[in-house]
């Protein structure tokens, strides 16, 4: 078996599982936020007047709207609150960042195990050797009360990634090719492995962004099997069980597909859809109006540290307003700590509090009809950021500095 098939087989208590069986499998973790909640998850889980099964099993967080910015948002974020002291959840984290950051950061991701949240982007946790994956809220509230729920065991895609390509190619310009070879439904409710040489080089910080939009290619699930980088990271966060999962060596993939990236070039996602990807050198005509380095895609060290070159001593362009988010207050700390948000400030850009905002279309960063945007972050479905006549460009956080600089689509090759 390969690695997902492992991890669901020893969830389900079986010795082996095929793709395409149905498995009842027991989850080890649930994500909850504050848009997915209150719309309709607390209410379902509360008609089946049962207990949580495992309250240490369950994470809560206020990162989609916080602090509120309207009578809507506070409402969900009231209820959220309501919800967690009602049912005495200890694991609850109002404004301290985004979901998918946090998650790992506060050790509630281990390899091998079974993660579900009511996210799509879910998916990004496979980044660590789980299987990881968004539900919806009738099967969130469910597993609440018995810890369990059925899967299809899904076929696995396996992605051999090498080659070395040059910098300023981020994971970000790495995952759009990919995209743009399988487009957003080529590997609909299918398992993808990153492997190969590449992925072996990552820091976490970019295997994340992998797994996370992998989910924009239709996947039921991504992952990267664990190795030394994951265990360093968790070190000091995380309970690391003693015999980690990995796939058998004859284990059956329903394809393999190489891919060398020596020749990746820094590339855009255009409106409207993650597939659209063209490179960045042919965008140089498009006037910007916004520029977003944050999100689940792009506002980790990794990606302020890379802004941060190209920002230093440079000044952002007077017709684009910049927003930098970093992905937790964890990560805004360190950024402080190593003169980040002052070189930000300096540059002109506005340094938002840690969560999900601009990415989400909520607050700090709504597009007005006929706006362009450069983003970080994973999806550019027309109204995603705002207005339904706005442009949303999705591309890595080197080209959205590079980009603040001169007020167009711009590589950061131009200045690095």
């Amino acid at each position: 078996m390969n690695l997902t098939e492992k991890i669901l087989a020893r969830a389900a208590g079986k010795n082996r599982v095929s793709p395409g069986e149905f498995v009842d499998a027991g989850i080890d973790k649930v994500l909850i936020h504050d848009r997915t909640g209150p719309t309709g998850l607390f209410r379902k889980f509360e008609k089946l007047k049962r207990p949580v099964w495992n309250r240490e099993a369950v994470a809560v967080f206020v990162d989609h709207a916080f602090p509120p910015d309207s009578l809507l948002s506070a409402k969900l974020v009231r209820e959220t609150y309501d919800f967690v002291k009602r049912h005495r959840l200890p694991h609850f984290y109002p404004g301290m960042g985004v979901c998918h950051q946090l998650l790992p950061e506060m050790g509630h991701v281990i390899p091998g195990h079974v993660i579900v949240g009511a996210d799509s982007h879910t998916t990004t946790h496979g980044a660590f050797g789980a299987f990881a994956t968004g539900l919806g809220a009738t099967e969130i509230a469910w597993v609440l009360a018995e810890g369990r729920i059925w899967f299809k065991v899904p076929a696995t895609l396996r992605f051999d990634l090498y080659g070395t390509p040059r910098a300023p190619v981020m994971a970000k310009d790495v995952i759009l090719q990919l995209l743009k070879m399988t487009g957003t439904a080529g590997a609909t409710y299918k398992s993808l492995e990153f492997t190969g040489p590449y992925v072996e080089q990552l820091m976490m910080d970019e295997r994340m962004v992998l797994t996370n939009m992998a989910l924009e290619m239709g996947a039921k699930s991504a992952i990267i099997p664990p190795d030394d980088r994951t265990l360093a990271y968790l070190k000091d966060r995380a309970a690391i069980p003693g015999e980690i999962l990995t796939g058998d060596p004859d284990a059956d993939y329903e394809q393999r597909i190489d891919v060398d990236l020596s020749g990746t070039e820094p590339l855009a996602a255009c409106p409207h859809s993650p597939d659209h990807v063209k490179p960045v050198t042919t965008l140089r005509h498009v006037a910007v109006h916004q520029v977003f380095i944050g999100s689940c895609t792009g506002g980790r060290m990794n990606d302020l540290r890379t802004a941060a070159r190209i920002l230093k001593g440079r000044s952002v362009n007077k017709d684009v307003r910049v927003l930098v988010t970093p992905a937790s207050k964890a990560i805004y700390r360190t950024a402080l700590e190593e003169g980040l948000i002052a070189l930000f400030m300096e540059a002109g850009a506005t340094v938002c509090n840690p969560g999900c905002g601009a990415c989400a279309g909520i607050h700090m960063g709504i597009m007005a009809d006929g706006e362009v945007c450069v983003t970080t972050s994973n999806r550019n479905f027309p109204g995603r950021m705002g207005s339904l006549e706005a442009g949303i460009y999705l591309a890595s956080p080197a080209t959205a500095a590079a980009t603040a600089l001169t007020g167009r689509i711009t590589s950061a090759s131009e200045f690095l």
